[in-house]
């Protein structure tokens, strides 16, 4: 396993609570940093006040040893509502120059998700519209962007045959990919077949586990085969070495700085 290797913390953990979660981005940033990470990355949902104050989060960052990995939003058109085409392109501008404040950072885009009625490929053929547009913004203004699936209720992108169609219609000069180990064994039947086959598009990992039922799973309490994951995506040509956690179990839910702790010492055990 490679050792040139960054680890960072997804601020998801503490989303996920929704209404439960009543802090501030300061303390997600003193709760990561005690946690033992190096980097972070943040939702739209969670930057909060820094929003529209990229200076004063590089400052925040700054204070707390910590470095903007990506920076990480999601539409309610799910990207696959062509009206909402061009105002989700603005939005996409807007946080790639928030991004490009922060050297190396990426923005991640959300899953394309089912949010109306229509015909199913269409849907793949507009959100593929959309990645494709959002990501030569991005290459405009030095920002790299990538894609995120996920398993959660009602995505375009949960098994393989949907990761493929996706690609199929994605500019791999364009697009990237940050796979997401847990929302992958849910909906893959091998997980390092898909991410052996597109690795050439993978620009960092979100790290998650899940149970043999498809839980969320504390990071090495379930079925994924974390070294052989890190071995593969280490050959991977345009990673960048960052490996984000991101915790979903009811553990996390809990206790989320205790959780995030609790994950960066099992990366340590595996030598990362």
């Amino acid at each position: 396993m490679t050792r040139d290797l960054k680890i960072g913390c997804q601020t998801f953990t503490w989303e996920m609570l929704g209404d439960a979660w009543a802090e501030t981005p300061n303390d997600l940033l003193s709760a990561i940093s005690a946690g033992g990470y190096s980097g972070i990355e943040i939702t739209d949902t969670m930057i909060g006040y820094y929003g529209t104050k990229p200076g004063e989060f590089a400052k925040a960052l700054g204070d707390k040893g910590l470095q903007l990995v990506s920076f990480a939003f999601g539409s309610k058109s799910g990207f696959t509502v062509a009206d909402a085409m061009e105002k989700d392109l603005a939005t996409a501008q807007r946080w790639i120059d928030y991004a490009a404040q922060f050297p190396g950072a990426l923005v991640s885009i959300g899953s394309a998700t089912v949010v109306s009625e229509g015909v199913r490929d269409d849907k793949f053929a507009i959100a593929a519209e959309y990645y494709n547009c959002a990501a030569a913004l991005g290459k405009a203004s030095g920002v790299e962007v990538a894609v995120h699936p996920s398993s959660h209720h009602n995505t375009l992108l949960f098994n393989r045959a949907d990761y493929d169609q996706i690609f199929a219609l994605l500019d791999p000069t364009l697009v990237g990919w940050v796979p997401d180990t847990g929302h992958i064994l849910r909906g893959h039947e091998d997980i390092l077949d898909t991410m052996r086959t597109y690795r050439d598009r993978i620009r960092y990992l979100h790290l998650k586990d899940v149970d043999a039922h498809n839980r969320w799973a504390m990071l090495g309490k379930g079925v994924l085969d974390t070294p052989a994951v890190i071995d593969l995506i280490s050959q991977a040509p345009r990673f960048n070495g960052w490996l984000v956690l991101e915790e979903e179990s009811e553990t996390a839910a809990a206790d989320p700085a205790a959780a995030i702790k609790a994950n960066r010492e099992t990366m340590r055990s595996y030598g990362a």
